[in-house]
């Protein structure tokens, strides 16, 4: 799978900040008083939302002061949340410019963008010095990458040495084949989920210790089951509407997926072995 075809798939090919504002004013949101809790059901695409963000930032525990590297940042919603919630400088990247663009914009209408900033990069290929961060974050991202080790490898260059990982990501379930459209693929071919065995297994091999890893299926399966079963408000500013009917129609298969535990998802905490 190609990156432009992937970016077809993520963006849609629409003007994402113009339909983000859009949303928001039909929401009754004030663009010139905007926070970060506006936002909520708009800016965080993976399962659970803000309660899985506010859930590893808990894990994690930021002391305050930590250069943050947010791996996969979407339009930008965990890298502010976290900003908000300790004293951190946060980089996000994406591989997707219309969400770059929109995450940047979102920062700038609710005051963030002095302490987070996005760019486009690519996660085997992050443009950044050996030992440059403190800690490294992502969520749902890694299923469109087939090359876990050098994904893995790469967020263990940026980190320092004692630098953490946070992660919160969807695997390969015991029920059997993922039941596609899903949010992040519409077609098996885009699609790239590894065992949770084997996916831990390519954390080690980089040379992570893994310091917490809780399997949160059956919370997800939970949340799942009452999000999808009380739909919001027509005019509420969601991802769904964000993104449209493609993505609208991947997400109704997430209750599936997880009742018939065809996915895992995963939330773990992994450091960088200190220097000797």
């Amino acid at each position: 799978m190609s990156d432009e075809a992937l970016l077809r798939h993520y963006d849609g090919g629409q003007d994402l900040v113009a339909r983000a504002m859009e949303l928001l004013r039909e929401a009754g949101k004030d663009l010139s008083r905007l926070s970060i809790d506006d936002l909520v059901g708009l800016d965080e695409f993976h399962v659970r939302g803000r309660e899985a963000t506010l859930s590893l930032a808990r894990r994690l525990s930021l002391a305050g002061g930590e250069r943050v590297l947010d791996i996969g940042s979407g339009i930008g919603g965990p890298a502010r949340r976290l900003a908000s919630l300790a004293a951190v400088d946060v980089v996000g990247v994406d591989l997707t410019p219309a969400y770059v663009d929109l995450a940047n914009a979102l920062s700038r209408l609710v005051g963030l963008e002095a302490r987070v900033r996005f760019e486009v990069a690519d996660a085997l290929s992050l443009p950044f010095p050996d030992a440059r961060f403190d800690v490294a974050w992502t969520q749902h991202v890694q299923m469109n990458i087939a090359d876990k080790d050098r994904f893995m490898s790469e967020i263990f260059r940026v980190l320092v040495p004692g630098g953490r990982l946070a992660l919160y990501d969807i695997l390969q379930g015991p029920g059997g084949e993922v039941a596609y459209p899903m949010p992040w693929a519409s077609q098996p071919s885009m699609s790239h989920l590894a065992t949770p065995g084997a996916f831990r297994a390519a954390m080690e091999r980089a040379g992570f210790v893994v310091e917490s890893w809780e399997d949160v299926t059956a919370t997800c399966r939970d949340w799942a089951a009452r999000r999808y079963g009380a739909p919001p408000p027509p005019n509420a500013a969601t991802v769904a509407r964000l993104l449209g009917a493609r993505n609208a129609a991947g997400a109704a298969n997430i209750p599936r997926n997880l009742a018939e535990d065809r996915i895992a998802i995963v939330e773990a905490i992994a450091r960088r072995p200190s220097a000797a």
